[in-house]
């Protein structure tokens, strides 16, 4: 019997070549193999008679050959065969490219069993390159229902899952790991039959459920391990904070904490009062005060004889960050300093030891903050600012610069909190769901192209006020393909042609991290009046000099990327203004961006973008941040978490630590998934 980590090189036909072409679908081992999930189905159950065949629906129907087929010469390299079947309702024309096996393999006389999709014109009807099995042979491609697969170049369907057939022959499917209380409970089929009619299924209504249990599991696993990471948290110890008073530090503020602040912070103090490591993510809107948050986070670790490191994904927004946290800061005796990159190294030297001999409070600055010349005499707290830049990795290198010291993320993307727990691994989440008094919303507007001329007159306007102005286009450069604009020449046009009196600068992600560092500055400092734009602004610098922010081709991005970007203007006193233009005539399209027009509320948005693009698109090609799931889609199979999260929660309580076969190997595949997600998952 063959192993679930044997090589594919096992299997029969299973050559250099083809481990090669397995390769680039990541399957190495049977195991692979058998978790190689077909991407859908085609019923191929239900003989029609030829009469009831449609135009370009695909179908399987019974027919006798009514003449030897005959293969024409057409010129070098095609070669055309044809041939006519009928049954009793009509005749029908085939066509096949370049197969010469198929004189040999119809024959006058005899019925087969075909499957393919009828063209038809004026001319007649016809049908081109069907597959067809002979009645008494065991049906592969026809009268079943044929899982369609993933594929990669020079790799066809019919081998892939020649092969999976193979694998499913010599070893057993992956061990059953939910037990079976939870399978009846949630109507969930056992492994040893879901793996195999996931490949093989007898009917649609078997194929569903047996994606249903491996839905299930995925999610029962994930959920499981979080679990387990929280337990295992739990058992660390760290010294419990004993000074929390805020009051000093509340006191300092120019402005009053909103409510939603002062729960996480609340949060945060029960956090560092228990003398377990803090694992927390406080996850708020634009503009919602997260900052603050972390300051008194660092307060209070100040305030208890520890260091804290504040690390930001660039030079600009650690700069900002050091700037806001030292004029609070430094008035009541806590030391804060800065440390980045493309510092003299004689600075870095001297914030280095300073950092080391325990004369800095709180540290603040980049990826610097993660070398191995930078040390802390007793760091007791860690934050990661927009987290989704920084990967499992690096908040542990960071953190292993001090013995198990607190942890805290800041995120401005708004998740759905249905996702919550899964973007965010085992961190406990404080949501911070109010705007700070002051703060106006954006009024946000969705036109078309005619509008191009008051769109300029109204960029003029704020310029002339003394405010900037952000526009931003979805490509870096001109795509003959796509109709849309392009940052690279649109700054151009609008230099030369619309705004020769104004400055205008530009920016985008092919840009060096300098030269990108370098332009946001320069527009923060007021040394232009428009910044063009791709969504490299999308985390970046504050500006509250800009008041308008116009958004080109809006449909071309998300809604949470569009909210995002909008969050860019608004930051300062001034009334600020959003005008997405789209020359879209898709009614959903423009349905979605008019959602946009009618909330600043990021949690809305979020629910209703994972709705209408699914948590791929709606987290972007950045990172998602989120486990590879084979099978399960979290825009569609919401229900089924909820069940996988309540049953894992429950065997958690109940069997965790218990030795039975479904709990050896639920604790193995946690450790694989784990394992395969680092560096994916935040």
């Amino acid at each position: 019997m063959a192993k679930l980590t044997d090589p594919v090189t096992i299997l029969k036909g299973v050559g250099p070549t083809r481990a090669k072409q397995f390769a680039n679908l990541n399957i190495f081992t049977l195991g692979d193999l058998i978790c190689h999930f077909p991407r859908g189905y085609e019923d191929r159950t239900q003989l029609l008679p030829i009469e009831k065949l449609e135009v370009d629906v695909p179908a399987c129907f019974r027919a006798m050959v009514m003449n030897t087929p005959r293969t024409s010469h057409i010129r070098k390299g095609l070669d055309i065969t044809k041939v006519q079947v009928a049954d009793h309702t009509a005749r029908l024309n085939l066509t096949f490219f370049n197969n010469r096996f198929v004189t040999e393999q119809l024959q006058y006389g005899r019925e087969y069993i075909f499957y393919g999709a009828v063209s038809g014109d004026f001319i007649g009807y016809n049908m081109t390159n069907p597959t067809f099995e002979a009645l008494d042979s065991q049906p592969v491609t026809t009268r079943r229902v044929l899982p369609i697969y993933p594929l990669t170049a020079g790799l066809s369907n019919a081998a892939l899952l020649k092969a999976v057939r193979q694998a499913l022959e010599l070893c057993d499917p992956p061990a059953e790991i939910i037990p079976e209380p939870v399978r009846q409970k949630y109507g969930i089929l056992p492994a040893e039959r879901a793996y195999r009619a996931i490949h093989e299924p007898q009917s649609m209504a078997e194929a569903e459920m047996a994606k249903k249990r491996l839905i299930f599991e995925e999610f029962f696993v994930f959920s499981a391990g979080l679990s387990l990471m929280r337990a295992s948290r739990a058992g660390k110890k760290t010294e419990s904070y004993v000074n929390l008073d805020l009051a000093p530090f509340e006191a300092a503020l120019p402005f009053t904490l909103t409510g939603a602040q002062s729960r996480a912070i609340g949060d945060i103090l029960t956090d560092l009062r228990r003398g377990v490591p803090m694992n927390r993510l406080v996850q708020g809107d634009v503009g919602s005060g997260k900052t603050m948050v972390a300051a008194a986070a660092a307060y209070i670790a100040a305030k208890n004889g520890r260091q804290a490191a504040l690390m930001a994904p660039t030079e600009i927004l650690a700069e900002q960050h050091y700037g806001s946290l030292a004029r609070l800061f430094e008035p009541m005796g806590i030391t804060v300093a800065l440390l980045t990159g493309s510092m003299k190294p004689s600075e870095k030297k001297r914030v280095r030891e300073a950092i080391a001999a325990g004369q800095v409070d709180l540290a603040v600055g980049t990826h610097a903050l993660l070398s191995d010349a930078t040390r802390f005499q007793n760091l007791g707290l860690v934050i990661t600012d927009e987290q989704h830049r920084f990967g499992v990795g690096q908040r542990a290198k960071l953190s292993a610069k001090g013995s198990d010291p607190h942890l805290l993320v800041m995120s401005a993307t708004p998740i759905p909190r249905t996702l919550a727990l899964l973007m965010y691994g085992d961190l406990e989440v404080s949501i911070l769901d109010e705007l700070p008094p002051g703060r106006e919303s954006v009024d946000t507007f969705l036109v078309g192209e005619s509008y191009r001329p008051r769109i300029n007159a109204f960029i003029r306007k704020h310029v002339a006020e003394g405010h900037q102005c952000f526009v931003v286009c979805p490509a870096v450069e001109e795509n003959e393909e796509l109709d849309i604009k392009a940052a690279t020449v649109w700054a151009e046009t609008l230099q030369r042609t619309v705004f020769p009196e104004l400055r205008i600068a530009l920016i985008h992600g092919q840009m060096k991290g300098s030269e990108k560092e370098a332009v946001m500055a320069s527009f923060a400092r007021g040394e232009a009046d428009v910044l063009v734009a791709t969504t490299v602004i999308e985390v970046g610098v504050d500006v509250p000099n800009a008041t308008l922010m116009v958004i080109e081709d809006a449909d071309r991005f998300g809604l949470s990327q569009l909210h995002q970007l909008r969050g860019r203007v608004g930051r300062g006193r001034a009334k600020s203004y959003c005008i997405m233009t789209s020359h879209s005539k898709n009614q959903e399209t423009l349905l979605r961006l008019k959602a946009l027009c009618r909330t600043t509320d990021g949690f809305k948005i979020a629910e209703e973008d994972l709705k209408l693009r699914g948590p791929g698109d709606f987290f972007g090609s950045r990172q998602s941040g989120l486990p590879t799931f084979r099978v399960a889609n979290l825009s569609c199979d919401l229900r089924t978490l909820q069940d996988a999260q309540a049953a894992s929660a429950e065997w958690i309580d109940a069997e965790g630590t218990a030795d039975t076969p479904e709990a050896i190997a639920l604790r193995e595949r946690i450790g694989e998934l784990f394992t395969r997600a680092e560096g994916t998952m935040n």
